[in-house]
């Protein structure tokens, strides 16, 4: 499970040739999700209201990246990190 950024005690994690739609996992303490990459979305799990509002701006400074890294997942390559939340 390759961490692609962490910041604010929030890892952000994609697996190797996962199910769609395009996703990536979040951990915040006991707390897990996906997150849609597309619409920005909890697709599954939960997320404290601001450790999800932090994820959604970072998302979307970098969905770009993250729709990249889906791509290389799925070919089973090296993804690329990611720069935190600042």
């Amino acid at each position: 499970m390759p961490t692609v950024s962490q910041f604010y005690g929030i890892k952000i994690i994609m697996l190797y040739d996962d199910h769609n739609p395009p996703h990536f996992h979040v951990t915040h303490g006991e707390c897990i999700a996906l997150i849609s990459i597309k619409d920005l979305r909890i697709i599954k799990g939960n997320l404290r209201k601001r450790a999800l509002k932090m994820v959604v701006e970072w998302s979307r400074q970098h969905q770009k990246e993250l729709f990249k890294n889906w791509e290389l997942s799925s070919k089973h390559k090296i993804l690329n990190y990611i720069d935190p939340l600042e």
